[in-house]
């Protein structure tokens, strides 16, 4: 049987304190996560049937971490046409990354964003939930890819121009 790639989109949040830029991080934890259990993550998730990708965003940022999504760089750029009484969207974001080979098959719209509200201390999906400082993160890039979500290690290099 013929499968296929199931799209999903992930937020790149960032916020800065004191001059000082950070980056919102959680722990990885999925019900039958195996190994990608703990490992850093950015928030993410799949795009419901016919949901705009905008929206998913936002729900999944909403349902991963309890934040509320402020802004979408390029959201003021999207489009949306009626097309023979069909509605379609076109946009473009930060980053796009698909998995070749794995437990299963992705393609992530990753966007940068800003958000704001309370922190959850911890989700179905997720634990650990907090601000990293951007240094920080960037280090782990360069030392330790592998401590991250395989999924966004190409988004999160793109942000700090490691490709």
């Amino acid at each position: 049987m013929e499968k296929f790639a199931k799209p999903a989109v992930g937020a790149i949040i960032e916020k800065e304190i004191d001059g000082e830029k950070f980056i919102l991080v959680q722990e990885r934890q999925k019900e039958y996560g195996g190994k990608e259990n703990g490992m850093l993550e950015i928030p993410a998730g799949k795009i419901r049937e016919y949901e705009n990708v905008f929206e998913a965003l936002r729900r999944e940022v909403k349902e991963e971490t309890g934040l509320i999504i402020t802004k979408i760089n390029g959201e003021e750029c999207s489009a949306q046409s009626c097309v023979n009484g069909n509605k379609v969207i076109s946009f473009q974001p930060y980053c796009v990354t698909q998995n070749l080979s794995g437990a299963y098959s992705l393609i992530l719209n990753t966007f940068l964003c800003e958000a704001e509200g309370v922190l959850a201390e911890s989700t179905d999906e997720t634990q650990n939930i907090h601000w990293q400082k951007a240094d920080f993160i960037l280090d782990m890039l360069k030392t330790n890819p592998d401590s991250f979500f395989l999924m966004h290690v190409n988004a999160l290099k793109k942000y700090f121009k490691l490709l």
